[in-house]
């Protein structure tokens, strides 16, 4: 049944943070679910209807295309909205660096290590997109394969249809290794490569498309928005139309956005005492304490930012396996003292990251907004 023919997931409790699905309907389980039943085994229960069956999968990921936006503008996506299928949950934190490494690993965070957007690593805080410390490039001084050692897609050569720029990049290594990047320079070629590796014989083709994602933070998820989504969906239209004979296409996302109006809450002075540092983003902000300081700063933190975000230390994380298991000491590490993971349309500031200061619409929490993404499927 298409999607928007089945009831809406039922509303989420606001006041509780929306944890993925580890081992279910998440996006860390999503790759290992498709080449199973590529292989032949009883799909999972939770697959769309096309996928069954089908003997070629183009798995298409829509970056920052939450299941709530689309829901909210199917009007302007008539080939999603047509498609069969869900929503799943995204991973902790709901940002693409996280997300992308789940989805190419088959795996939560807990194992894969790539814990968030900006990552505190041996003294530097990196940002992982674009592999990049204070100093410049940390290729060199932070090897991709140092902190992310799964294989993608299982160990096997599945091709990857991207953004050619993309292709050397920090983070390409780290959640792509020895892939086969087929750089596209313009949307318009998406379909065109996908279609030559099908024909070719590709059983499992990687594609991605960022622009949603890029419109939302620029823009917010107003006209803009709606165009960008509309675009996007032409690419799916045309994907769909270009599949041969019993391949599927399934298309997903990332993370989904939320709004967030007001500048980013900065700091009070009696609570920066306590902060050596910062990391994570906007909506899933670490705070690293000086020695001896971090239980007095969570403290404080869930006085002051309790109406507005869910405030907790590292160890509750771990406890409560947000990022989907027990962590190695080297991962834990990685981590912050104390985070502010948003429950309101807020965002948190990092003086370090003046780049976060002109974003319109944001991700990284766990609001139904934001973790909850589509999972949907169809044949041509």
């Amino acid at each position: 049944m298409p999607l928007f023919a089945t009831p809406p997931p039922a509303p989420k409790d606001a006041g509780a943070p929306v944890l993925p699905d580890y081992g279910g309907a998440c996006l860390s389980s999503l790759v290992p679910a498709l080449l199973a039943s590529l292989d032949g085994e009883e799909p999972a229960s939770w697959l769309p209807e096309p996928v069954r069956g089908a003997d070629q999968v183009v798995l298409l990921v829509l970056d920052g295309l939450g299941f709530e936006q689309l829901t909210a503008n199917r009007d302007v996506a008539p080939a999603l909205s047509a498609m069969h299928g869900r929503a799943i949950t995204s991973v902790v934190p709901t940002t693409t660096a996280t997300a992308l490494t789940s989805i190419t690993t088959g795996s939560p965070p807990a194992a894969h290590g790539i814990v968030g957007y900006r990552m505190h690593v041996a003294g530097s805080v990196l940002n992982v997109l674009r592999w990049t410390v204070a100093s410049g490039d940390a290729r060199q001084s932070i090897p991709p394969s140092s902190l992310q050692h799964r294989l993608p897609f299982a160990g096997r050569e599945v091709p990857v249809v991207s953004r050619a720029e993309f292709a050397r990049s920090g983070f390409s290594e780290a959640h792509l290794a020895g892939s086969r990047l087929v750089g596209w320079r313009l949307p318009s070629s998406i379909g065109v490569e996908v279609s030559a590796l099908l024909g070719a014989g590709e059983r499992f083709v990687y594609a991605y498309y960022d622009g949603v994602d890029k419109v939302a933070h620029e823009h917010g998820l107003g006209e803009h928005y709606r165009a960008e989504l509309s675009f996007a969906d032409r690419i799916v239209a045309d994907l769909l139309a270009r599949l041969p004979a019993g391949a599927a296409l399934v298309v997903t996302a990332d993370h989904g956005q939320v709004e967030v109006p007001e500048p980013a809450i900065e700091l009070p002075p009696e609570l920066l005492a306590d902060v050596e540092g910062f990391s994570g983003e906007g909506r899933f902000r670490w705070l690293h304490a000086w020695p001896g300081r971090a239980q007095a700063l969570a403290a404080a933190c869930l006085d002051r930012f309790d109406d507005v975000a869910w405030v907790r230390t590292r160890r509750q994380l771990i406890t409560e396996s947000w990022f989907g298991g027990q962590l190695t000491p080297a991962v834990a590490a990685l981590l912050g003292d104390v985070a502010l993971v948003a429950r309101q349309p807020v965002a948190f500031s990092d003086p370090a990251d003046t780049g976060e200061l002109r974003l319109l619409a944001r991700h990284g929490s766990v609001t139904s907004a934001e973790m909850l993404v589509p999972l949907l499927a169809g044949r041509c």
